[in-house]
């Protein structure tokens, strides 16, 4: 991948992607996912450390990170949009079963 990298994929079967540094809502980040580079433009302010979707998730549907499930979405999040506490059950707090 050339060029300023923004945001990191941790696991080919992740479905959010970490921001590397702030990212501010339209702008386009590249990042690599499963061997190919994708341009995700960016919904919402992203804070660094926060994550992003890298494809829709429907309510209820399962945040991927690591490889494995970290939580639930509580809402629809489009691609490009922050997850984070305001859209995402975690597993760690017990709220999912």
């Amino acid at each position: 991948m050339q060029g300023k990298i923004e945001a990191i994929v941790i696991n080919e079967k992740d479905n959010v992607a970490t921001a590397l540094g702030p990212l501010k809502a339209g702008d386009y980040v590249s990042v690599e996912v499963r061997g190919k580079v994708e341009k995700t433009k960016i919904l919402s302010d992203i804070p660094m450390g926060h994550k992003f979707a890298l494809e829709d998730i429907e309510k209820g549907g399962l945040v991927i990170k690591y490889g494995q499930a970290i939580g639930q979405s509580t809402v629809r999040i489009t691609r490009g949009e922050h997850v984070h506490t305001h859209n995402v059950a975690s597993h760690s707090r017990g709220e999912i079963l």
